[in-house]
């Protein structure tokens, strides 16, 4: 991309996800609730493989959730059908650090999640009128029904769809694509040369991305979200003049905590396209 976000690989590798707050484990479990309309081509046994991101751009994010459960059964005639998911979840490094450093926040308006559904037995061993065609046009309704409420999870808010389209996956399948828009609310405060302290308590606009498609053997469903305008602007707003909001930020962090929070979102955006496309 044109302005990719630069990454602190040593950080993403060494933090483990003991210190995530609720706001980010609420946002795993949003995704069950698409996984009990979901259907597969072919049976498995044991656990759901877990998604994988095999874009290195991954490299920049870090996981900070994970989630492996039965979450739906339902009887068809004599055949009891079970759907199984695994979730990954992920924020963006530069950007959640940056805010905990300048603005003492917690959470991220920039995070990304993928989900492998596996419906047990296979699609096609359902009873007549129980099929993949069927399946898919109720897994995706129930997909962004279940990305707005990770949104929301996230402290995201007033999320809307605005476009559906499709896609191709780097895998060559045809995905289902929506782009959606919300509110995030960055409150914090920051500390001022004399000594005192400004709140910041700042609405920026979201821009989401979605994506479900059949992979063949299962439903893939991964999307991510991020601001509409540089984070740094949340900041300068709530400085008194003359203090610079790069200055002061560079102060209380470092130098890499200002260019993430001034990142253009448009690499954010190029960013979450690209990682959703590349998940099987």
């Amino acid at each position: 991309m044109s302005k990719r976000p630069t990454g602190r690989e040593a950080a993403a590798s060494s933090r483990s996800t003991a210190g995530v707050t609720r706001r980010r484990l609420l946002a795993g479990g949003a995704v069950a609730a698409v996984a009990g309309l979901s259907g597969c081509l072919g049976g498995r046994d044991g656990p759901v493989p877990k998604p994988e991101v095999t874009s290195d751009r991954i490299d920049d994010w870090r996981q900070i959730d994970e989630s492996e459960s039965t979450v739906f059964e339902r009887s068809y005639g004599p055949i009891t059908v079970r759907a199984r998911e695994s979730t990954r979840i992920y924020e963006y490094v530069d950007v959640a650090e940056a805010l905990a450093e300048t603005v003492d926040a917690s959470g991220s308006p920039v995070v990304f999640f993928a989900t492998r559904i596996d419906l047990r037995p296979a699609v096609d061993q359902l009873p007549a009128g129980v099929g993949r065609d069927r399946l898919m046009t109720e897994v995706e309704a129930a997909a962004t029904d279940a990305f707005r409420a990770r949104l929301r999870n996230s402290g995201i808010e007033n999320v809307e769809v605005v476009d559906e389209g499709i896609t191709t996956v780097r895998s060559g399948h045809t995905a289902t694509a929506w782009k959606l828009t919300g509110e995030y609310a960055v409150d914090g405060s920051v500390p001022l040369p004399d000594g005192s302290t400004t709140a910041v308590s700042e609405t920026v606009e979201i821009e989401s991305r979605l994506g479900v498609w059949h992979d063949g053997t299962d439903v893939i469903v991964a999307g991510g979200a991020y601001p509409t305008e540089p984070l740094i602007e949340v900041v300068d707003d709530a400085l008194p003049d003359p203090i610079d909001a790069e200055t002061s930020v560079t102060e209380l962090g470092d130098a890499e905590s200002a260019d993430a929070l001034a990142t253009d979102p448009a690499a954010f955006d190029e960013d979450v396209s690209q990682l959703l496309i590349s998940v099987t």
